[in-house]
Formats: C-alpha cells, sequence, structure tokens
C-alpha cells in the first residue's frame, strides 16, 4: 500500500540506448519490486533508434520520459532525472535487470532504517542465478595494473540484526541513494561518459561521512552489458579513461601518470603481439583485430593523458 505523501518513497531512473525489449522486461518487473511503497519512474533515452520510446509511452504511460536526440553518457542521463523527480530517495537501474519481488522496497526499507547509510545496493544475480559481484573496494594501481578488484566488505550492524555489509563502492546495475546525501555532496560527475561514476560517487559519500552498503536479502537479475555489448572496444576505451579521471580526481597526478604508463605499456605490448599474430597463417584477422583494439586503447590513454580535468557538475 503506497503511502499518502506527495513526495514519492523512490524514484526509479532507468537510463536506456537501443535495449527496448530488456527495457519493457524491466519496467513489467517493477510493481512487484515494489509492493509497498510510492514510486515514480523515470526512463532517460539517449538516442535510442530502435522505437524504445514509443514502446514505453504505449506499454506504460504512466512513465515519466525524458528523451534525448543523442548519447549525453550514463552520468549526465541520470542526473537531468534525478533533477526532475521530487522523491525521498533516487535508485538508478540498468535496462538490462529484473528486479525481484520486494527487491526495491527493501533498499527503501534499509534507507529508512539507517539513517547514516547513504548508498545501498542489492545482490545481483547472472541470469542462471549466480552471484555477480556488485562491489569492490577502491582501485588502487595494483588492482588497476593487475586487473583484480579487492572486494573486501565488513558485517553492518543492522537495526533488526539482518545480513548486510559495509562497502567501499556499489555497481551501477541498481544502485539506491538517500537525496538528502546528494543534496550534500552533489549529483553523478558528468564528466564520466560511462563507468567509473558509481564509484566516484560512493568514494564522495563515504568522504562526507555516508556509509555504503551492500543488502544480499535483496535480489536484482542482471544479465548484463547489453547496451555497451554494441559497441564494445568503443566502451573499453571510455572505462580506461573513466579510470584515469577517477585517479587524477581523488589521488593526484603522480599516481594518474603512475596508472597510465602501465596501462599504455600493456597496450603496447597487445598491439606488438597482434602484429606479429598477424603474420601467422590463417591468423590475420585476429591480428589486425588485436592490433587494432589495442591501438584504440593506446589513443583513448594518451588522449586522457593530455587532458585537463573540466569543471565538476554536482548541482
Amino acid at each position: 500500500m503506497a503511502h499518502a505523501s506527495t513526495q514519492p518513497d523512490l524514484a526509479i531512473i532507468i537510463v536506456n540506448w537501443n535495449t527496448r525489449q530488456l527495457l519493457l522486461d524491466c519496467l513489467a518487473a517493477i510493481p512487484a519490486a515494489t509492493p509497498d511503497i510510492a514510486v515514480e519512474t523515470w526512463v532517460v533515452d539517449n538516442g535510442s533508434a530502435d522505437g524504445s520510446v514509443a514502446a514505453v509511452q504505449s506499454h506504460y504511460p504512466e512513465v515519466r520520459i525524458i528523451a534525448n536526440g543523442d548519447n549525453k553518457g550514463f552520468a549526465a542521463a541520470n542526473n537531468q532525472a534525478i533533477r526532475a523527480s521530487n522523491s525521498r530517495h533516487v535508485l538508478l537501474l540498468n535496462s538490462d535487470t529484473l528486479p525481484g519481488a520486494g527487491s526495491l522496497s527493501a533498499l527503501v526499507r534499509f534507507l529508512d532504517q539507517h539513517p547514516r547509510v547513504g548508498i545501498v545496493g542489492p545482490e545481483l544475480l547472472n541470469g542462471d542465478g549466480s552471484v555477480q559481484l556488485s562491489y569492490a573496494s577502491f582501485p588502487t594501481l595494483a588492482s588497476e595494473l593487475t586487473g583484480r578488484n579487492l572486494r573486501r566488505r565488513q558485517r553492518f550492524a543492522t537495526s533488526d540484526g539482518s545480513e548486510a555489509y559495509r562497502v567501499d563502492w556499489i555497481g551501477g546495475a541498481c544502485f539506491a541513494i538517500r537525496r538528502t546525501a546528494i543534496e550534500q555532496f552533489g549529483l553523478l560527475d558528468e564528466r564520466y561518459f560511462m563507468y567509473t561514476e558509481e564509484a566516484d560517487w560512493c568514494f564522495r559519500a563515504r568522504r562526507a561521512g555516508w556509509e555504503v552498503c551492500y543488502l544480499p536479502g535483496a535480489e536484482v537479475v542482471h544479465l548484463g552489458g547489453q547496451s555497451s555489448r554494441m559497441v564494445s572496444t568503443r566502451m573499453k576505451a571510455e572505462l580506461y579513461r573513466s579510470k584515469l579521471r577517477f585517479f587524477g580526481k581523488h589521488y593526484g597526478s603522480l599516481r594518474t601518470h603512475i596508472l597510465g604508463i602501465g596501462l599504455l605499456a600493456i597496450f603496447l605490448t597487445r598491439a606488438t603481439a597482434g602484429a606479429l599474430v598477424t603474420a601467422v597463417p590463417g591468423r590475420q584477422g585476429a591480428g589486425r583485430t588485436i592490433t587494432r583494439d589495442s591501438g584504440l586503447m593506446l589513443a583513448a590513454i594518451q588522449r586522457q593523458l593530455r587532458q585537463p580535468l573540466a569543471p565538476e557538475v554536482v548541482r
């Protein structure tokens, strides 16, 4: 039963880019995931060409739509709906997710019961039901150069004894944040086109004194990377640019340049290997792909290292 208050408990924000059917499936799962809270649902479409906007208007006329003419990126698109919405809490939800019964209500309830928690995320599951790791420790030089994320967590003392953990950051596939926390430390940083913006948000939350928690009792299926898979090489380049942006913002220029040099060395080695593979009979296509993709990564990293940080958009 929804609350009588005119302010919704939760604004659910889904950024979409050409995932029409997945988006419709996600929207269909929301009522069962929010049985006892008042919600407003927003779809921010980043210039899709697959009829996503018309499909949502036809099947879910109650959903509020922001239709962008082009792809503004994940952070900027979410910020559009955060500014336009009116709710106590905000939920970022990927279009390729299926929130389980009661899962989003559980996140709202957790925030309401624990006033020092600014951000909480659910347990993500793969399509086969296996657990998808959806939290991690903040990045370090070692983790970024080896590709091995640390995933430290600490048991969080809940008001009812239920299982929850204090973590560094939560993945953005499903991510609930208290609006009063946003008002304190700002919106998503729009300098991140895609990736790492949620780690940045959690870093700023922790720095401002808020707890960030992982709640295994709330389950959300995440099919994973459906939009970015369409342009995977470009998105991988964005990932490395975002990593360097995060380091430059929070760790200083020395560690940023050490990371940049390390990444350049890794992809230069791969480009060289690709050139060698090209000389192997029957492997020319694979070799050219490795060389091309490595070259794109090298160009993206060099471009980011030369680029000064633009002013942060936080309000």
